[in-house]
């Protein structure tokens, strides 16, 4: 589905009439009779098309005077996968905004790291979406609201301040007119046995996703790279530490058939919304996996990869910074040696953290830190330890930002310039820490090993020229080359 693609009534009503839960999150329907509004895939009979009305945002909705289905609880659809597949002004305010930053900067904090008027911003978002940073922001609130009163035993003022309130009475009449119940009426309604926390101070929570979604790389990845102290696989889940912008947290993700199970333990509640965002984006799950897999199926080298293993996704980063300084330590090194660099360097200058269940220690250091470590002290070649130290004293002082809000290209060129920074360091860093989908790498070594047993090109220059029908996904297509060979990355640990 385009951009717009709301307003293409025809093709709206279709995907309502069959419940097709591909589109849940790329438009929403508003019912006239009813005044409520709901994701595509929702059970109840659909309404007459006389009576549908389809709006690009759930803040959209809102502002319009329609309230969230109780039935197929919009809210909580997986979002576009627009915001994630774009670079333009929208799509990164959209993922600034899912950040958190309105609640944090307000509208004027959105515009400065943009880059933007206020007046530019409200009026883009506006045109496309529907509603402005505020609604948009107020929407997310409600959400993080929602899902505090369902999982939490916390009383409603506790989560009206973590949920971004500025008010009870506030939080009272944003949940009300959302979800037309008020917050103890959605609290009343749980079954019993599933009222508060399993754990003490512990959030379960579902991660929704578009299916499919083929665990195998995407959790093997984050597995098989882990940092002691700061990452680990247990029992079935990938654990980490996160920095946060009140606190520290400590998640677990674990793959399920039609969701991911998330347990979150946080130093302050208020960076609920943020956490969840950050894993999403982690796990990339927003993609349109059937959109991406319809593409690169069209080359005939890659679909039998496809067929067999479908919805593959990109992992990527809680923490652009961190990937990028990660990325050089792993520079002309096996995954096992860049795993040691890393943690001796988390033993060191890490920002300790009590882990309830053991086996974390640590956040990852944050650039200022690593920027004040002693270059003599770092075990690397002469040259990379230029790079690395140039990289995190960038980062510290600002000269480098690398964030959700980034700009692709200007990110690129401005890596390029620094020393020991080639095509391959700068694209994995888009690829997985920027998050752009059509990151390629023509030189790494394992993809023009599955590109010489696959029959493709295995030249930079020749792939290259071959992935232009890949696009705008060539950063898939790199995750199902990889996947043909028997490195721990491509496989679920035992």
């Amino acid at each position: 589905m385009q951009n717009g693609m709301y307003t293409d009534t025809e093709s709206c009503v279709r995907a309502v009439q069959s419940k097709d839960a591909r589109f849940d999150g790329w438009f929403f329907t508003a019912v006239l009779t009813t005044r409520i509004y709901c994701r595509p895939s929702c059970p109840v009979v659909p309404p007459k098309p006389e009576n549908m009305t389809f709006y690009p945002s759930a803040a959209a909705c809102q502002q319009a005077g329609f309230r969230a289905c109780k039935r197929c609880r919009p809210d909580t659809s997986p979002g576009s996968p627009q915001w994630n597949q774009r670079a333009d002004l929208v799509a990164r305010a959209m993922r600034l905004i899912g950040d958190g930053i309105v609640d944090r900067e307000g509208v004027p904090g959105l515009a400065t790291r943009l880059g933007y008027s206020t007046r530019q911003i409200e009026r883009q978002l506006l045109a496309e979406l529907g509603a402005g940073p505020l609604a948009l922001a107020r929407a997310q609130r409600a959400q993080t609201a929602r899902l505090l009163i369902e999982t939490t035993p916390l009383p409603m003022a506790e989560i009206a301040f973590a949920a971004g309130f500025s008010s009870i009475r506030t939080f009272n009449d944003t949940v009300r007119e959302v979800f037309a119940l008020s917050p103890s009426e959605l609290r009343a309604r749980l079954p019993k046995k599933k009222t508060g926390a399993a754990t003490p101070g512990v959030l379960s929570l579902r991660l929704p996703f578009r299916a499919p979604l083929n665990p195998d790389n995407l959790f093997g990845h984050l597995a098989a790279t882990a940092v002691p102290g700061v990452e680990e696989w247990r029992d079935g889940a990938y654990r980490r530490t996160l920095r946060l912008p009140y606190g520290h947290g400590i998640v677990g993700l674990t793959p399920n058939a039609d969701h991911i199970a998330c347990r979150l333990t946080l130093s302050d509640l208020r960076d609920l919304p943020v956490a969840i965002s950050r894993c999403r984006r982690m796990l990339d799950l927003d993609a349109d996996p059937v959109a991406v897999d319809d593409q690169l199926r069209t080359d005939p080298l890659l679909a039998p990869l496809i067929d067999k293993a479908p919805g593959r996704r990109v992992p990527r980063t809680v923490d652009e910074a961190e990937f990028a300084a990660r990325a050089v330590l792993g520079q002309q090194v096996s995954t096992a040696a860049a795993r040691t660099h890393a943690a001796r360097l988390v033993t060191a200058h890490g920002d300790p953290v009590d882990d309830p269940e053991g086996g974390l220690t640590h956040l990852f250091p944050s650039p200022e830190s690593l920027a004040a470590v002693d270059p003599e002290s770092l075990a690397m070649p002469r040259t990379r330890r230029a790079t690395f130290t140039t990289l995190v004293r960038q980062l510290a002082d600002g000269t480098l930002h690398l964030g959700v809000e980034s700009d692709w290209g200007e990110v690129r060129a401005r890596l390029l310039s620094l020393p020991g920074f080639g095509p391959w360091t700068v694209d994995v860093i888009a690829m997985r820490a920027l998050g752009d989908p059509d990151a390629f790498l023509p030189t790494d070594l394992g993809i023009r090993r599955a590109a010489q047993e696959l029959g493709l090109p295995s030249t930079p220059a020749a792939l290259t020229a071959r992935a232009a029908a890949w696009r705008p996904w060539r950063a898939y297509a790199i995750q199902y080359l990889w996947a043909t060979d028997s490195h721990p990355i491509n496989f679920l640990p035992a």
